[in-house]
Formats: structure tokens, C-alpha cells, sequence
């Protein structure tokens, strides 16, 4: 069965949709008949979305920025769905808090993260999640049959190993890890106090190519049966399975996407 005739006139909103994995993921919902509903922070971002988008022949879409470290955001995002919508048939937890290398207390040693950094790596990866989809599960419940899918992470499973990080400014701090080690059990727990009519899942991708360090690049690789690092295109069939119909019978799974990564 072809996975994208499945998404012909669902509704699906897809947060954290001007990143790399959340563009290629709304260019190939929209492609498949989704008509979408995609949030972001920035709105420049959002508006090269959009151009993206149309470029592709993709016009069933609505773009909203939303900050979901703030809790007034969310809530007024939702009340404005709520006049363009009266249910919804996917939701995707795509959004992250990553940070970056100047980010205060994010990608440092252990003794210098911070508290601060901590709580909005949380409420970002975890907090707003929960949040969104309290507020969206009437929308859902709407719906004939409605997936949620959350962006997991292998180390949201895994410990990190550290010797990949050597020599370079990058790093793994212990905020996204357990944030998405949350994650993917929250959506575990959503599975059996949402269904059956919504189900729930996550794909945990592994690492993934952005012109990193390259004797980072060199070590991943060769950790990796696969021999290479992730790229968007191997992530976004696995969300689009789990938003078509083809995984109805498929509820509270991790899919961990990571070339053989954890398979050690």
C-alpha cells in the first residue's frame, strides 16, 4: 500500500516546521494530499517555509508563530486553531530546544550546565508536548482516527558516547537527553490513556548530517553499520507511516531511525 495515498484531506499539525527534518517532513505531507497546519517561532523562518512550499506546488497549508517555551503562546496558538479548525488527524511533536555551542550552560561539562538551560530545554522538549496535546486532544478525539508522533532521539535511549565529541566544540547535554528520554516514554503513556481512537508513537532518529566537525563526522561513521550519518529523507518516511493508516495497529512504539547506530 502506498503510505501517502493515506494522507489525501488529513489534517496535520506539524511543530518546529521551518527546521531541517520539519521542512522536508511538511514539503512531503503536502505532497501526499496533508493539509497542513505549521508552527514555528521565527516568522521569517516560517515565511521561507512557505515559499518553499509553493515552489513545490504545495498551497494546502497555514503557518503560525508560536513560541512554545511560553505557556500564554501556546495556549493563544491553540485558541486560534481553534477558528480554522474543528479537529485535527495528526499532530507531530517536531519542535526542539538544541542550543547552540554560545548558548550559556547548554554545550559545556557537566558542572557548567545550567539550571536555567535545563528548565527550558524541558519545557521546550517536554512541557509543551504535553501541553499542546492536553489542549488538542478534543481536536483529535474528532477526528476518525487520529496519530500523534513525537521526535524522539537515540539519545533519548542511549547514553552518549563521548569520545565522538573530542577535540570539537559540540557536545550532548544531559538536558536533551533525558528531555527526550521523557518524550518518548510520554508518548508511550499517551497510547493507553488516549486510545483507541488516537494513537501514538515516536521515531527516534540518530544522528544527523549538518556539516559537523569532520573527524566527528569520520567517528559516527564508523560507529554506524550503515557507514554513514542520517539524513531528512530517512527520517520523514518513518512519521509519514505513522500518521497514514498503514500503522493503525501500531501504538506505543519507539522506531529508532539510526543506521544500525544502537544495534552494538
Amino acid at each position: 500500500m502506498d503510505n501517502s495515498e493515506n494522507l489525501a484531506g488529513k489534517r496535520i499539525l506539524l511543530t518546529g516546521a521551518a527546521g531541517h527534518l520539519g521542512s522536508a517532513l511538511a514539503v512531503a505531507a503536502a505532497q501526499s494530499g496533508a493539509y497542513l497546519y505549521l508552527t514555528d517561532i521565527d516568522r521569517a523562518d516560517l515565511d521561507r517555509l512557505s515559499e518553499l512550499l509553493t515552489k513545490s506546488n504545495c498551497r494546502s497549508f497555514e503557518i503560525f508563530a508560536v513560541d512554545l517555551e511560553s505557556t500564554s503562546s501556546r495556549e493563544r496558538f491553540v485558541e486560534e486553531l481553534r477558528g480554522r479548525t474543528a479537529w485535527l488527524d495528526g499532530l507531530v511533536h517536531n519542535a526542539a530546544f538544541v542550543g547552540t555551542d554560545e548558548l550559556d550552560g547548554w554545550a559545556v561539562g557537566f558542572q557548567e550546565q545550567s539550571l536555567s538551560t535545563w528548565r527550558r530545554a524541558l519545557e521546550v522538549n517536554l512541557t509543551a508536548p504535553f501541553h499542546l496535546t492536553q489542549m488538542l486532544a478534543p481536536f483529535l478525539s474528532s477526528s476518525e482516527s487520529a496519530s500523534v508522533v513525537s521526535v524522539g532521539s537515540i539519545h533519548g535511549v542511549i547514553a552518549p558516547d563521548w569520545g565522538l565529541y573530542e577535540e570539537s566544540s559540540m557536545a550532548s547535554p544531559a538536558a536533551y537527553s533525558a528531555s527526550k528520554a521523557a518524550l518518548i516514554h510520554l508518548a508511550k503513556w499517551l497510547s493507553t490513556s488516549l486510545g483507541p481512537k488516537i494513537r501514538s508513537n515516536s521515531v527516534s532518529p540518530g544522528g544527523l548530517f549538518r556539516n559537523q566537525d569532520l573527524r566527528f563526522i569520520e567517528r559516527y561513521r564508523n560507529k554506524v553499520p550503515a557507514n554513514r550519518m542520517g539524513i531528512e529523507d530517512d527520517i520523514v518516511p518513518a512519521i509519514l507511516f505513522l500518521l497514514s493508516e498503514s500503522s493503525s495497529y501500531v501504538r506505543g512504539q519507539n522506531l529508532i531511525v539510526d543506521g544500525g547506530y544502537t544495534s552494538w
